[in-house]
Order: C-alpha cells, then sequence, then structure tokens
C-alpha cells in the first residue's frame, strides 16, 4: 500500500506544534468592547437578551474600564441610552450628555484606555431612526448637520477616536471637515463603512431602547443581498477621510470583510454584533456547545477573513484567556 509523503497531520501533533505553525492569531490587541451607558447612579443592570452584558452609569462603568484595562483590552466604544429623547436627537450633542461625561470620567481613571465613541442619532430620538425625520423619512442632509456636531461634541469631551454608524451620505466628509476646523485634525475616523439591514440587531435595540417607532432602516442601511455596493461604500468614506473601515455585522458578511482587506490597505475593523454573540451565548447555557470555544472559533474566523479589530461583546472573557 502507498502512503502519502506529504503528511499534514505531522504538524497537528501536538498543542505546541500547532501554535508554531498557527496562521491566524486573536490577540487582546484586536479587541474593542462595546459598553451601553446609562442615567442615574449604581447601576449595573444585565440585558436580558445579552448574557453576560450589562447597562452601565457613569460611576459604575468607570471601574469596568479600569477591570478592561487591567486584563489588556486596548480599547471600549460607548454607546449612549439618555433618559429624555426627543425627534433631533438633542442628547447626541450635548455638553453634559450622558456619553460626553463618561468619556471625561473614564480617561480621568484609565487613561490609557483608547475610548471610542460611536456616533448616530438612534438612542437619542424618540423615534429610534439614526436621522432627523420628516413625514416619516430620514432626511440625509439634515441629519449630516447633527451628527457632525455630534462628534465635535465627544472629540471636546476627550474622546480618541468617534465612529459614525448612521449611513447618511457624505457623513464621514462633513464630520472630518468639522473636526479639522475646530482642532481635532489628529483625531481619527472609524466609519461603519459597511452596515447592513441585518437581522442580527435585535438584542442591542434591546439594550440601548433603539427600536424604530415606524418603518425600519432599510432605506439607508444597506441591502444584505448586495456585495459590490459596499466596495463603493467603503471607497468613499476613504475619500472623505475616514481612517479605519468597519463591516457590519461579521459573520454573516465575511466575504465583506474579505474583499475590504484584499481592496484597501487601511485597517479593517468587524463589529461581532448582538445578535452573533446572543445566538452563541444562549446555545451554550443551554448546554448545546462549548460557549467559550465557539465564541473564540467565531472571532478567528473573522480574524481569518481579513479584520485587524473586532468588536465584541466578549472582548474581556477573551481577554482572560489569550495571549497578548
Amino acid at each position: 500500500m502507498s502512503y502519502p509523503r506529504d503528511r499534514l497531520r505531522r504538524l497537528r501533533g501536538s498543542g505546541t506544534l500547532r501554535r508554531m505553525v498557527c496562521e491566524t492569531k486573536l490577540s487582546r490587541d484586536d479587541l474593542i468592547l462595546p459598553l451601553f451607558i446609562v442615567e442615574g447612579r449604581g447601576v449595573r443592570e444585565p440585558v436580558a437578551s445579552m448574557p453576560g452584558v450589562h447597562r452601565w452609569s457613569v460611576d459604575q462603568v468607570v471601574d469596568e474600564c479600569k477591570r478592561v484595562a487591567d486584563l489588556g483590552v486596548p480599547a471600549v466604544i460607548l454607546f449612549g441610552i439618555p433618559s429624555d429623547k426627543d425627534a433631533r436627537g438633542s442628547g447626541a450633542d450635548a455638553e453634559n450628555g450622558i456619553v460626553q461625561r463618561a468619556v471625561r470620567t473614564i480617561k480621568e481613571g484609565s487613561p490609557d484606555l483608547c475610548v471610542m465613541t460611536d456616533v448616530c442619532l438612534c438612542e437619542y430620538t424618540d423615534h429610534g431612526h439614526c436621522g432627523i425625520v420628516e413625514d416619516e423619512s430620514v432626511l440625509n442632509d439634515p441629519s449630516v448637520e447633527r451628527l457632525a456636531l455630534t462628534a465635535l461634541s465627544h472629540a471636546r469631551a476627550g474622546a480618541d477616536l468617534v465612529a459614525p454608524s448612521d449611513m447618511m451620505d457624505g457623513r464621514v466628509g462633513a464630520i472630518r471637515t468639522t473636526l479639522d476646523e475646530h482642532g481635532f485634525g489628529e483625531l481619527p475616523i472609524m466609519s461603519y463603512a459597511a452596515k447592513y439591514a441585518s437581522a442580527f440587531y435585535g438584542p442591542f435595540r434591546d439594550a440601548a431602547a433603539s427600536t424604530p417607532q415606524f418603518g425600519d432602516r432599510r432605506a439607508y442601511q444597506m441591502d444584505p443581498p448586495n456585495r459590490r455596493e459596499a466596495l463603493r461604500e467603503m471607497r468613499a468614506d476613504l475619500e472623505e477621510g475616514a481612517d479605519i473601515l468597519m463591516v457590519k455585522p461579521a459573520l454573516a458578511y465575511l466575504d465583506i470583510v474579505s474583499d475590504a482587506r484584499a481592496a484597501f490597505e487601511v485597517p479593517i475593523a468587524a463589529y461581532h454584533v448582538s445578535g452573533e454573540y446572543s445566538m452563541i451565548r444562549a446555545a451554550a447555557e443551554r448546554g448545546w456547545i462549548d460557549g467559550e470555544r465557539a465564541m473564540q472559533e467565531a472571532l478567528i474566523c473573522i480574524k481569518r477573513a481579513g479584520a485587524d479589530l473586532v468588536l465584541t461583546y466578549a472582548a474581556a472573557d477573551l481577554a482572560q484567556r489569550l495571549d497578548a
């Protein structure tokens, strides 16, 4: 009987060999932890649809950020949930708004932690849409003006990076111009460049109380069947001044992550979104899968597709098991 001379199993025989020849590695430095910030004091409220995730008041999130930084997670991204919402999302750019206060407080307690901010209006509007609404239609240009002011308020509060997630046309350029004109030319922008109208956002909308009160977001977020359009979106954002491009969701759009990596030389981020996270956690709670292994495998998959950075609610848990 003839046996193959090229035996691929030879390099799989021990853990040491497998680590040495590993092609894709996930490290703590790849991770960004999303955090939900709410009004009040002493709040550490579990999100029912996202096991292991909480809503934090500003005073409580400071200690959580210190813990996260000690674990080696380099960055967090903040989502604000104000008590009062209105049609224009007034709290989004308020000088003493919830995210603005959180940024200042976190940076005082953890100055080396990279504090990123989500720039959108959906958490702040009473209608739940990502922009200014007229006759149940989301208006692009008035929304862009509000988003630019929101990014500026985050910069003034001390954010290390702003991340527009609204999918309005031209918002990256408007934010870049506004930041530059006010002395924040060095502040980077991570654009949610290819953000799809996905079914995987449900738990996030529960956590952020941002479910649209009418219609949906398909008129401004990308249609899931479209692939080439994603490159157009990303190219436009780069030309407008984006420093990092993001694909959202991640697992259901690995082809888009791979396309982005092949087409562009800038860092590529991918958002392992709430639904993708919660499915793994829910299955693990029922004993159907090994939750720790499945979560790590999912993120390795995102890295293998070409992402440099991964936003994931599992960042703190993973950091305890990963190499630096």
